[in-house]
């Protein structure tokens, strides 16, 4: 009896934990849209694929800041291409974080997504060199500001679910042989 209670504990642990790591990689999925968004400096620039020309007009793009609610406030620029890849692009962008939205000329929404803006830092010029850093290792974001696909975030969540069931399993085990001196 003490064995099949542990294996039931040890399964609903193993299968609610694998459910977490499922949600956690499908989450994602949800927020990411038809659009591609990127900074370079001080210029932000979006890319879809999603629209289709009307009269002669792709769409338009919004960047709106934290202060902005929707897309009408925001500094709004035509989208430009071709069938194959529209863009729109804002340069002289403060740093901080922003909310861009493409609305195709359809009027579907091609899709939203947040970036920020990193402040611009113009490198200086020494005469000197040094030897060894001066100020150490400088710490950033990382990879915090990647967007990673489904499919990444599907695969680590498998990997996860694959190590708890292991860790179950090897617990069980581990348990259910009697003590031997």
């Amino acid at each position: 009896m003490r064995n099949s209670s542990l294996f039931l504990r040890s399964g609903l642990t193993v299968a609610a934990a694998s459910a977490l790591s499922f949600l956690v990689a499908a989450g994602p999925a949800e927020a990411q849209s038809g659009i591609s968004v990127s900074t370079t400096g001080t210029t932000v620039s979006v890319t879809t694929r999603a629209c289709t020309n009307v009269n002669g007009s792709w769409g338009t793009a919004s960047l709106l800041n934290s202060r902005q609610a929707n897309f009408s406030q925001g500094r709004q620029v035509s989208l430009s291409g071709t069938s194959a890849l529209q863009s729109a692009a804002w340069s002289n962008v403060s740093a901080g974080t922003y909310t861009v939205i493409v609305i195709c000329s359809d009027g579907t929404t091609a899709g939203t997504q947040s970036v920020i803006v990193s402040p611009s830092v113009r490198p200086t010029i020494s005469a000197t060199a040094t030897a060894s850093p001066s100020r150490g290792v400088m710490g950033g974001v990382g990879g915090g500001s990647r967007d990673y696909g489904t499919l990444t975030l599907l695969g680590g969540g498998v990997l996860v679910g694959t190590a708890v069931a292991g860790t179950a399993w090897y617990l069980r085990r581990r348990t259910s042989k009697p003590y031997r001196l």
